[in-house]
């Protein structure tokens, strides 16, 4: 049996599950998250865990244990905590602008990049334009906007200019030497 999908998933106070067929229905204070899983994984809620199982030993039904697990923890913690992303941008006259519902990348190309904010996505932007954070209440989303936002400019080697996360760290590269 899988490690990770026999572990139950407790169910924090002011947080509501609905199992219905192989749709499990969280809402919580933030919001309501709703996901549809794969047949043969079962959920069962009693003494406020949440019990995935699987229906048989076959490789898939393996393979998709923990991860239904997973993801019901993930939407638990969406639902009451939320997630954040944060980017920072650093190059001589790069910066970001928030327009509603789109997010102005000046990057030093020819013309500002535009990314449109996705829904139930918020973005906020520091007074300097240097700092950018994404928030939201599923976890996917949430780390897909980062990502896309990073992929304009991702952060380059030699100078560190581009985008990157806040917590990462960029591998930096010497430059060419002239003899």
């Amino acid at each position: 049996m899988s490690r990770i999908g026999k572990l139950p998933v407790a169910i924090p106070a002011g947080v509501t599950v609905t199992v219905d067929g192989s749709t499990v229905t969280v809402k919580g204070p933030l919001g309501e998250l709703s996901r549809t899983f794969q047949k043969g994984i079962a959920f069962e809620i009693k003494d406020g865990e949440v019990l995935v199982s699987r229906a048989d030993d076959s490789r898939e039904q393996k393979s998709f244990h923990g991860l239904s697990r997973t993801l019901v923890r993930n939407m638990i913690a969406g639902v009451t905590v939320g997630y954040r992303r944060e980017l920072t941008i650093d190059g001589t006259g790069f910066k970001a602008a928030l327009q509603e519902p789109k997010l102005i990348l000046s990057l030093g190309f020819a013309s500002p990049k535009e990314y449109l904010i996705p829904e139930g996505i918020k973005v906020t932007v520091d007074p300097n334009g240097l700092k950018v954070t994404v928030e939201g209440i599923e976890k996917e989303l949430v780390g897909d906007t980062a990502a896309r936002i990073r992929s304009y400019y991702p952060a380059e080697p030699y100078k560190g200019k581009g985008i990157k996360y806040v917590d990462e760290q960029i591998r930096r590269k010497q430059g060419k030497t002239v003899a």
